[in-house]
């Protein structure tokens, strides 16, 4: 390629960089000085609060990928060295309803990029956020990189597709591409429609005075939750180890949704039980057995830990939400983060 400014640094391209795991990925990357560049939706350069102070430091590309020829001049214009993607429709409730949605850009919008890869950057490597979702009811527990994949929702089955698809280009055109099989991951940029963040936001809420309940539904579901910037820092090693290869990315620990709010609202000096409501209708259709990550492979491997702690984790989502009531923040989910050293 054209010899820059850049020219002895990685140039990253990470599509979905406005998201919580691509913000968290583009302060890690620039930090290791790699040049970084953002795709983003064609009209779609609002909405970048979470990648706060980096912002500056980031080049924006447009490109559709449910069309072919857009993400062509995507790839072509970027001609990047690594391709981080995190595209997708994750909130489980939105899947449901839009599941054709999902299967484009989740599933076939993949085949796009890897196809762009294939004839117009083939020296890239190319990283693939696959799910936990895909293993639907588990076949066994804990779940690693060899357990069968039974997804049970229109955002699981089109992760599937795109995870056995990264497979594909990979044995048959010889790419640099690979998948990790993330588990739940969590941090104060989470969006609110989730439940983790909606437990903490509600936990500032009543702490202030602004609410007085906190409507859930299945408090006994459990899940394997990790700090999404220690996973995107498993995402990096991913790239840069000597051989594409696939990984669990998870903390190998289950916690319910009830351990979730008692240390949430115990963050906040509050008793859960006088605040929470269950209701029926919030409970999540097609519930799977709990999903639980052996990261073994990238413990051996890639020689990654999960460094923050579930607790931690928590407390500092309360934390950010408390901060972001009383200073009547509108960047909400611009919550600051000191990244681990390049390496």
């Amino acid at each position: 390629r054209a010899k820059t400014a850049f020219a002895s640094m990685t140039r990253a391209l990470i599509i979905g960089a406005a998201g919580q795991d691509g913000s968290y990925l583009a302060e890690l990357l620039v930090a290791g000085g790699d040049e970084v560049l953002g795709l983003v939706r064609p009209g779609g350069r609002t909405g970048l609060t979470r990648l706060g102070a980096v912002r500056g430091r980031i080049r924006l590309v447009e490109a559709d990928l449910t069309d072919q020829g857009s993400v062509d001049r995507a790839i072509n214009a970027s001609r990047p060295d690594e391709i981080y993607n995190f595209a997708s429709q994750s909130f489980m409730p939105a899947t449901w309803d839009e599941a054709a949605l999902a299967g484009e850009v989740a599933g076939l919008g993949v085949t796009r990029l890897l196809e762009s890869v294939r004839r117009l950057a083939p020296q890239a490597r190319f990283y693939q956020s696959s799910s936990s979702e895909m293993f639907g009811l588990p076949a066994q527990s804990p779940q690693d990189e060899a357990t069968p994949l039974n997804p049970r929702s229109p955002y699981g089955a089109a992760k599937v597709y795109a995870h056995h698809i990264v497979s594909i280009y990979r044995e048959h055109h010889g790419l640099f591409a690979v998948s990790g099989l993330c588990f739940n991951h969590e941090s104060p940029r989470r969006d609110p429609v989730f439940v983790t963040r909606k437990i903490t936001r509600a936990v500032a809420a009543i702490k202030l005075g602004r609410a007085s309940e906190l409507r859930l539904g299945d408090l006994a579901a459990r899940r394997d939750w990790g700090f999404a910037g220690d996973y995107v820092d498993a995402m990096r090693r991913m790239l840069r180890y000597a051989r594409p290869e696939d990984f669990v990315i998870a903390t190998g620990a289950t916690h319910s949704v009830q351990d979730f709010v008692e240390t949430a609202f115990g963050a906040a000096d509050l008793d859960w039980k006088r605040h929470v409501v269950l209701e029926e209708s919030l409970r999540r259709p097609h519930e799977p057995v709990e999903p639980r990550g052996d990261p073994a492979k990238a413990r051996r491997l890639l020689g990654w830990e999960p460094r923050v702690g579930f607790g931690e984790l928590v407390k500092s989502m309360v934390r950010w939400d408390l901060e972001c009531l009383r200073s009547g923040r509108t960047d909400a989910l611009a919550a600051p983060w000191t990244p681990p050293r390049a390496g």
